[in-house]
């Protein structure tokens, strides 16, 4: 059920806002939906969609990942210095 809200916004926002749905084709209403509804909406299982869940865990990484020194040694045998 839709219901009607009324905001207080700066004018400024409101026309960025409008020109920014008129781009994406859609309404200023279902863009402001979207936003709240991915905000109040917890992450969970049933929002990662079957190719992330196919790929979770295909690479195993050390237990012990120090990436800082681990990319530099990378660089450095990938470049040569």
């Amino acid at each position: 059920m839709d219901t009607k809200l009324t905001l207080k916004l700066d004018d400024s926002i409101i026309k960025q806002a409008k020109n920014y749905a008129k781009q994406k084709d859609t309404s200023l209403s279902k863009l402001i939906e979207s936003y709240l509804g991915k905000l109040v909406t917890p992450m969970n299982e049933e929002a990662i969609t079957p190719l992330v869940k196919s790929l979770s865990g295909v690479i195993e990484l050390p237990k012990k990942l120090e990436q800082k020194k681990d990319y530099k040694k990378h660089i450095l045998n990938k470049y040569g210095k």
